[in-house]
């Protein structure tokens, strides 16, 4: 399991008619305020603050096409141009079983990235995929 510790950060956070709204500061938008975008913010936050990852090299909800479907990555994090990490955010109250890490293992099938995390915000598991598979116990550091 990973370790994270999210950093403090005030949020900005709206009322959008019924519903609540977060500015996510890589996407420059507000989007849903759901329990799965809660978690994917803290850990944006956590990538940028506390492991420098660059927001530019970011896509979040990036689309991709996995068995002829269109589908939305939660994370995905480039690096010299190509993709490097996926994490695939689930809201707090999902526990991290097989589906989970077989929805992300099929986004991978695509995308072909080193390292592949799962979180619910209160747990994280990675692994490194390349050259041969590997539990991680903390996030790769951006750059290496």
């Amino acid at each position: 399991m990973i370790a994270i510790a999210y950093p403090p950060y005030e949020f900005q956070i709206r009322q959008q008619d019924a519903s609540q709204q977060i500015f996510d500061v890589v996407r420059k938008r507000w989007v849903a305020l759901t329990p799965e975008e809660w978690v994917r913010q803290n850990m944006l936050q956590y990538l940028l603050q506390v492991m420098q990852y660059p927001a530019s090299w970011l896509a979040i909800e990036k689309r991709i096409t996995v068995n002829q479907q269109q589908r939305r990555c939660d994370i995905l994090v480039y690096q010299h141009n190509q993709p490097w990490l996926i994490i695939e955010c689930k809201a707090m109250d999902v526990p991290l079983h097989e589906q989970v890490l077989q929805q992300a293992l099929q986004y991978n099938s695509t995308l072909a990235v080193p390292y592949l995390v799962i979180t619910n915000g209160s747990y994280t598991y990675g692994w490194k995929l390349q050259p041969t598979v590997a539990a991680l116990t903390a996030l790769p550091p951006y750059g290496k």
